[in-house]
Formats: structure tokens, sequence, C-alpha cells
């Protein structure tokens, strides 16, 4: 079994976690740049899939260039697509581009060799978030719960299975962030755990 891994910060950051979980069960890799990602978590570089535009971009030169060797890509945008300017409220990527661009996904990989399984996107508490002074950008929960749903809707539609990482990670409660949207190292772990636990249950 070979999973592959296309994601934002969050999943740079659970991913050694979900390869050490899966050690002897799956071989791990993921979109590469992991030394470019780690040097500002925030940028969307290198292992950093980044918006649903840059993902679809990424996707469709992939498929070009032979596909990924996968059984089983793990996916998930969101984090970037709700980034939004304080000044004009602009959204980094639209609602409706988002919808758009998560159908173009969905088709480009059933193209594709491996199958997909998306991944909710993780909370965003926006008084934590927003009060930072050095943020450019902001990040409101409704949006994150917005896309979420239309996201819930199309892969439930398109028959998508969906690991719900999202409740799983709100529900841990506490103290979680270690900045304005990432996590402690040891709620990272959890959910590579809660990840893996989810494929074998699935007997992926």
């Amino acid at each position: 079994m070979k999973i592959y891994v296309l994601g934002d910060s969050i999943s740079v950051q659970y991913g050694p976690y979900l390869q050490k979980y899966l050690r002897g069960i799956a071989e791990f890799s993921r979109k590469g740049g992991m030394d470019e990602a780690m040097r500002n978590i925030d940028r969307a570089v290198g292992a950093n899939g980044g918006d649903s535009s840059m993902v679809l971009a990424f996707l469709e030169a992939e498929s070009r260039s032979g596909g990924i060797d996968a059984d089983l890509l793990l996916l998930n945008c969101g984090l970037h697509d709700i980034k939004t300017d304080p000044k004009t409220g602009k959204k980094q990527v639209s609602l409706e581009d988002y919808v758009k661009n998560l159908g173009e996904i969905v088709s480009t990989v059933s193209k594709m060799k491996p199958k997909l399984v998306w991944i909710r996107t993780t909370p965003c508490d926006e008084k934590i978030h927003n009060s930072r002074p050095t943020m450019e950008f902001h990040r409101f929960s409704a949006d994150c719960k917005a896309y979420n749903e239309v996201a819930d809707r199309i892969m439930d539609e398109l028959e998508v299975p969906m690991i719900d990482l999202h409740t799983f990670t709100a529900n841990i409660g506490g103290d979680i962030y270690c900045d304005h949207v990432h996590f402690h190292d040891d709620v990272r772990e959890k959910q590579a755990a809660f990840i893996a636990g989810w494929l074998n249950a699935m007997n992926y």
C-alpha cells in the first residue's frame, strides 16, 4: 500500500508522525520540499500544498507527467483559501471558486491511479488568529465552517471518503494552538494517530 499526502502546513506538521504510525503498513510519501515549507510554515511553498487553486494546478501538472504512484491520495485544502484581506475583506479563494476547484480536483484525481480521501480542514480560532498584530491576513471561524460544509457536500455527492480531522481536533480541547493556527506537537501526533486509525479501520 502506498499513501501520498497533499495538504497545507497542518499536514506538513503531522506528516512525520503519520509516517511513523504507518510504518510496516503503508509506504508514505508527499509533495516534496519539506525544508522549504518549514522555513516559513505560513507560506505555501514546497511541501505546503497551499490553496485549492494551487492544489489543482499541482495535480493537473502531475497528471500530465504520468500521475501519482500511490494507492491512496490523502488531500486537503481550505486554510489558505479562507485567508482574508483585513482591509478589503476579500478571500484568497472565493467560496464559489473553491467549489469549482474541488470539483475539478476530484475529476483530475479520478483519472490517476490513487483513490482520493478528503481530510476536513482543521479549526480556526479567529480570536487567537486575528488578534496577532503581525498577521498580514485574517481567518474567520465562519469561513472555515462554510468551506468545510461545501467540501462535505461535494465529497458526499462524488462518493469521496472523508476523514473528519476538524471535529477530532476541536474535541481535543484545551490549549491546542502553538501560534495563530498551528497546533502543539502533542496535538499533531494525535491527529496523525487518528488518521492512521481511520485508514486501518477502513482496511485501506
